[in-house]
């Protein structure tokens, strides 16, 4: 209850959410989660490293129980809980994630393999060298103390390190709108840079380029390239393409196995392995056997057995594209400075680090001068007492007491009170010979320091070679190899570099079933033959659509939303002669009710040429084969279709040749491309054949070669060939004239094709059986006839697609055959 003298103030709730907040962020960024840029420590780090220094654990003496470290740690200096700093201690004491680690740790400490630790408990921990170097001139007023948490006791607010941590190291942390993520580096080319930078305060992120190769991860691996770590270098952001190491090893019977030795940095090898055994179980990789974890003392050893008769080289490839056995490393050098967060380039950060030090030699000399300065008036006390010692003597006898003697000697020989003290506290052995003899050398050596320190503190110049002799013993005590390799840029490397480049044919079901088959798996036949039967399919199944591409090629699906789609042929699943496929809803994110309409394999997307599309309804459309290089995951628009209307074909042209435009019921238009304007994808386009009433088009052609005839196939299994010249141009959106008859003998007119003599055919039927036969086998007629058989049909099969094949030389042909499944 609120009494009479209760003040009330009334605050609104933004505001205070806002600076509630806000102090949150704040606390986050500055007191855990982001490193210092002077000894590149997070307070928690930097409090578990004092408390094993208060501790005494340095590296000549023996191993606490975890436990201990973490409840001081805890209980004095960092009041978040021992399970909170137990981890931290941890990682300070993981070789895969400490370049140079600071913490020595006995017991289980974890694994790459992200096996955890054992209880605190149970393991022990010590200093390591490196972590007293950052400790080290801590007592010589080199850094600012603190209170901690109940101002009990003082603790650095950072260290003097002389190692450069922060580069050495790095760090990561996750504050609140920010993170760090900076990488470890080699100390042997950090420590010439900043001796460089010294000599040449100047050097920019070029300069140190020549010293600094790069990142220098703690579990090895290669760096792709060099422009990330330009990059960084010279923005303190960056991204690193970083895989691991690894070689192909030859066994007996032509097998081969992968040997992985070395991992990305702070990936777990335990989920490398379950990543490449999914990939194996789904057939994204089906070319490995076996994979075995066979690491020990020895080091890493992944080994990947691939299945005989499969390139070892592809294999591996394949690893780099789906699983994190290749990563990219996002630098962020962000970094407390003066208490605010600040991404920092690598000239930035060694200059801090240099400025630091040189604060810390600076308030280090000023400390050593006023140590030397006080023994050294100490030291003339004496001298005057050893001088006059008959009359000291005597004058301390007389004296009542201590204060009066004090007072005495100050009188008799102007000595200050802190001189006087001394010679009061002096032991009877200091008045022997040897021992005055001591106090003369002392007392001049202090002299000579005296001088030395104030001239230090006089000339920047001393302080600076200080800094670059410090650097060079950090160097010698703690310089080692490179471990990570900075390789040429081949991480880019498409996996189609490594298959051959080879002809396919693709097909796919009326369900949505795709699959690739080598173009030899169809052996040419003589007309009339009955073909082999191409897909094993389920029931009411049938092939829709078949054409052949490179394994090379990109693939473009066209839906009947009027959406484009992007695939790499070598991307489809390969699939025997008769097997049905893959459902193509697996590989294409398709919307509820889209269906795959038409296809077209691109070799490069040049400027210069367009995409012809046609529809049911008679529309053609002309858009740049360059608009259409960079679909997005979820597909980009390629026509806008009315309600009605779908896609039926789409093709490449140079934008010189004619178009040719075929409809169900035996019609055909003639045109010059150049009739129709191009326009942008999201677009309708405009009429390019005048339909007669139940009619819609059923192909398009593009006419390019010469010397060419079209051939035309209806349903029943009838076709003919007929001179490309008969077809006359006539103008776009006109009804067109007769190509072939669609009597009831022939059927509805299934296609209409481009062929010349050298060209081979592929007949696909309802029923799923292939017919391959030579272009030149079938008869010419002209336009207004009705053809010969080209395929025989059985049960009510009908002819649904046709594709042909360019051949590069002339196949040999084999007797007429039947062949049939059991």
């Amino acid at each position: 209850m609120f009494d009479e003298n209760s003040k009330i103030i009334n605050v609104e709730i933004e505001d205070q959410l806002k600076k509630s907040y806000m102090e949150y962020s704040m606390s986050v960024i500055v007191a855990r989660a982001l490193p210092d840029v002077r000894d590149g420590l997070k307070p928690s780090q930097r409090r578990i490293l004092y408390a094993m220094e208060q501790l005494n654990l340095r590296p000549g003496g023996g191993y606490r129980k975890c436990a201990k470290i973490a409840g001081d740690t805890s209980g004095n200096f960092h009041p978040h809980g021992e399970q909170v700093v137990y981890p931290t201690l941890v990682r300070l004491a993981q070789p895969w994630i400490m370049r140079y680690m600071l913490v020595n740790g006995q017991g289980n400490f974890g694994s790459i393999d992200g096996d955890p630790p054992a209880a605190m408990r149970y393991t022990e921990a010590k200093l390591q060298k490196a972590a007293v170097e950052l400790m080290e001139d801590l007592g010589e007023e080199t850094v600012d103390f603190k209170f901690n948490y109940d101002e009990t006791q003082r603790e650095p607010e950072v260290f003097p390190t002389k190692l450069p941590n922060l580069l050495i190291n790095g760090s990561s942390g996750i504050a609140v709108g920010m993170a760090t993520s900076m990488p470890p580096h080699n100390i042997n080319e950090i420590c010439d840079a900043v001796i460089a930078k010294v000599d040449n305060p100047e050097l920019n992120d070029k300069d140190l380029r020549k010293y600094i190769k790069g990142p220098d991860f703690p579990t090895g691996g290669i760096i792709a390239g060099t422009g990330g770590i330009d990059e960084y270098f010279a923005t303190g952001r960056g991204k690193i393409k970083l895989k691991g190491k690894a070689f192909i090893e030859n066994k007996p019977n032509n097998l081969q196995q992968i040997i992985i030795h070395e991992i990305p940095y702070q990936l777990n090898k335990t989920l490398l392995i379950e990543k490449i055994a999914d990939l194996v179980k789904n057939k994204k990789i089906e070319d490995i056997s076996d994979v075995r974890d066979e690491s020990g003392r020895q080091g890493m050893r992944l080994v990947i057995k691939v299945k005989k008769g499969f390139n070892a080289d592809v294999v591996l490839n394949k690893l780099f594209k789906y699983t994190q056995l290749q990563q990219t490393f996002s630098v962020i050098n962000l970094a407390l400075v003066n208490g605010e967060p600040k991404i920092l380039s690598m000239p930035t950060l060694i200059q801090n680090f240099i400025d630091f030090r040189h604060e810390v030699v600076e308030r280090r000399t000023k400390f050593r001068l006023k140590n030397a300065k006080h023994k050294l008036h100490i030291l003339e006390g004496y001298k005057i007492a050893l001088d006059n010692l008959d009359e000291v003597i005597s004058t301390i006898r007389a004296s009542a007491n201590n204060s009066e003697a004090q007072e005495q000697l100050i009188a008799k020989f102007s000595l200050s009170e802190v001189q006087a003290k001394s010679i009061l506290e002096m032991r009877l052995q200091r008045l022997t010979g040897m021992e005055r003899d001591k106090i003369e050398t002392d007392y001049q050596a202090t002299v000579i320091l005296v001088k030395e320190l104030e001239e230090i503190l006089g000339k920047k110049e001393l302080r600076m070679n200080i800094i670059k002799e410090e650097t060079l013993e950090m160097k010698k005590k703690f310089g080692d190899e490179r471990r990570t390799i900075i390789g040429k840029n081949t991480v880019d490397m498409s996996i189609e570099d490594l298959i051959a480049k080879e002809e396919v044919v693709v097909t796919i079901s009326n369900e949505g079933y795709i699959k690739r088959i080598p173009v030899d798996t169809y052996r040419t036949q003589n007309r009339g033959g009955r073909g082999l039967s191409g897909s094993t399919l389920k029931e009411d199944d049938f092939i829709k659509n078949i054409f052949v591409a490179s394994t090379h090629d990109y693939i473009l699906f066209f839906s009947n939303f009027g959406k484009c789609y992007w695939q790499k042929v070598y991307d489809l699943p390969q699939g025997s002669r008769i097997a049905k496929g893959r459902p193509i809803i697996n590989l294409l994110p398709l919307q509820t009710g889209e269906k795959i309409q038409a296809f077209l394999n691109v070799s490069e997307f040049s400027e210069s040429k367009n995409i012809i599309m046609s529809t049911k309804n008679g529309i053609v459309k002309k858009s740049t084969l360059s608009s259409f290089s960079k679909p997005r995951a979820n597909g980009i628009i390629s026509i806008n279709l009315t309600q009605g209307d779908r896609l039926v074909d789409v093709a490449i042209s140079d934008g010189t040749n004619d178009v040719l435009l075929a409809t169900t019921n035996g019609y055909a238009n003639r045109f010059s491309e150049e009739e129709v304007r191009t326009v942008g994808r999201n677009s309708k386009g405009v009429r390019g054949i005048t339909l007669r009433d139940t009619d819609e088009v059923v192909s398009m052609i593009i006419l390019k070669r010469e010397n060419v005839t079209l051939l035309s196939i209806c349903e029943n299994g009838y076709g003919k060939r007929t001179g490309a010249d008969d077809y006359k141009s006539t103008r776009r959106a006109s009804k067109g004239y007769i190509t072939i008859k669609t009597s009831e003998r022939n059927g509805k007119l299934v296609k209409l094709l481009e062929v010349a003599d050298e060209d081979n055919i592929i007949i696909v039927t309802k029923n799923g059986i292939i017919n391959r036969q030579s272009v030149d086998k079938i008869s010419i007629f002209n336009k207004n006839t009705q053809g010969v058989r080209l395929i025989s049909l059985q049960d009510e099969d009908l002819v649904y697609d046709v594709t042909k094949i360019v051949k590069e030389e002339e196949p040999e042909m084999v007797e007429q055959e039947q062949l049939f499944d059991n």
